[in-house]
Formats: structure tokens, C-alpha cells, sequence
């Protein structure tokens, strides 16, 4: 999934919107490559509509939320007004809001456990949906964060194939915050590069153009797009 060249931003785009677009643009001539090769996730996590309603019409078209509870109070409407918006997850998910969770978003970011993995696979079953799904990848082994550790991605990576009938999109990471991002990208790509995964969610608002030089195909960036967090208003 990428951003859609038929829907170019408007002159007048948001300045964050605009700086974050002209950062990517230059990381991917950089690194000799596409643009529409990497998919910008607008991450509205905390704010409201009335602050998401500027960026879609400046025409950004994927938006990323942290919360199930949080997305399902706000973006159902603004959806159905804007029918070529797509809605990611990026946060982690909880079995139980599994259900919610295939009905609301169009990719799921954080598989990172069995009970997830049955969980989705019965949504996934019975809904007739099939969100995007994405492993997380907790390449610095950090014990508060959630995700499957580098060296048991692959028998993971297998058994959300074979066990649970998962289609695997590819992977997604989260660098330690004190450490540089560019080794954590560059294994993170290679787990997904030996288990035949093109896609690559890696990158935030302060390492994004790294994350596109190591192949990052989605960059989620918030703060530099949106400013300061609130808290939302439902």
C-alpha cells in the first residue's frame, strides 16, 4: 500500500504535512528510489478531528492510531465522509479488541504474539477482511516493549503462516530510544528480506529519512506532522 500519485498534496498542504512530504522526497532520491515506493502514516494518535480534517484535505490518505478504543470514537465518520482514507494500527493490540480491531483498520502493525495471531485469524475468518498484517520486531530486546525477539522471528514469522493461515505483509520495529536506529533498521530488514517480506514499517518522526535509506516501505510520523500532542476530545 503506498501513497496514491493521483492524489498529489494541495499547494496550501499543512507546513508540517508539507516538510515531512519534502523530507521524504529528498531521503528517497537519496536513496535512488521511488517515491510512491514508501507510504507516509500520518499518526493522529490523541488528536481530534478537527485536527486530522486539515491533513486529508491536503490529501494524505493513511493515518495511524495507537488504541482501538480511541480510533473506534473517531474515525468511523470521518471514513465514510472520506472513502480513500485508509487506517493503520500501530499500537499494540489485546486479544480481546481483536474483533474491533479487523472491523475498524486496514493494517494491524503489531502481531507479536500467538493469542494474536488465533485472534486475528477467527476475525480475519469471519468477518471476510484481510487487513495488511505486519510482525513486530523488537530488535533491541527491550524488556517493556512489546514484540517478537530477532531470534525468534522466523519460527514465528512460520507458525503465523502455517498454525494460524496469516498472509504476512512484513515486519515493523520500534529502535531503542538511546541507541542509533540505522542497525536496528538494518536487521529488521534482513529478517523480512530471508522470509520473502517486501514490506517495512520503520521510521518515526525523528529517524524517518534513515528508515527510507535502510528501505523503509512505511514511515509512521506524528509530531512532525500534527505539532504538539493533546488530549482528544470524542
Amino acid at each position: 500500500m503506498t501513497q496514491s500519485p493521483t492524489t498529489p498534496l494541495s499547494a496550501d498542504s499543512p507546513h508540517g504535512l508539507a516538510a515531512v512530504e519534502q523530507e521524504i522526497a529528498r531521503a528517497c532520491k537519496e536513496a535512488r528510489r521511488d517515491r510512491a515506493s514508501v507510504t507516509l502514516i500520518a499518526v493522529s494518535k490523541t488528536f481530534a478531528a478537527d485536527a486530522i480534517l486539515p491533513i486529508i484535505g491536503a490529501g494524505q490518505r493513511v493515518f495511524g492510531e495507537n488504541r482501538v478504543q480511541e480510533a473506534k470514537g473517531k474515525w468511523p465518520e470521518l471514513t465514510q465522509a472520506h472513502p480513500g482514507v485508509k487506517l493503520h494500527l500501530i499500537g499494540p493490540l489485546q486479544s480481546n479488541k481483536a474483533k474491533e480491531a479487523v472491523a475498524l483498520f486496514d493494517a494491524i502493525h503489531s502481531v507479536d504474539r500467538a493469542s494474536i495471531c488465533e485472534a486475528l485469524a477467527k476475525e480475519i475468518k469471519n468477518q471476510g477482511k484481510h487487513p495488511e498484517l505486519f510482525v513486530q520486531i523488537n530488535t533491541g530486546e527491550e524488556p517493556q516493549k512489546a514484540g517478537v525477539a530477532p531470534q525468534d522471528a522466523d519460527t514465528f514469522i512460520t507458525a503465523c503462516r502455517d498454525s494460524h493461515g496469516l498472509q504476512i505483509s512484513g515486519l515493523m520495529c520500534i529502535p531503542p530510544v538511546d541507541q542509533a536506529p540505522a542497525p536496528h533498521f538494518a536487521l529488521c530488514a534482513k529478517i523480512a528480506a530471508r522470509n520473502g517480506l517486501t514490506n517495512l514499517s520503520m521510521g518515526m518522526s525523528a529517524d524517518f529519512a534513515v528508515a527510507i535509506a535502510m528501505g523503509a516501505t512505511h514511515v509512521r510520523v506524528g509530531s512532525a506532522i500534527f505539532g504538539t500532542r493533546t488530549v482528544v476530545h470524542n
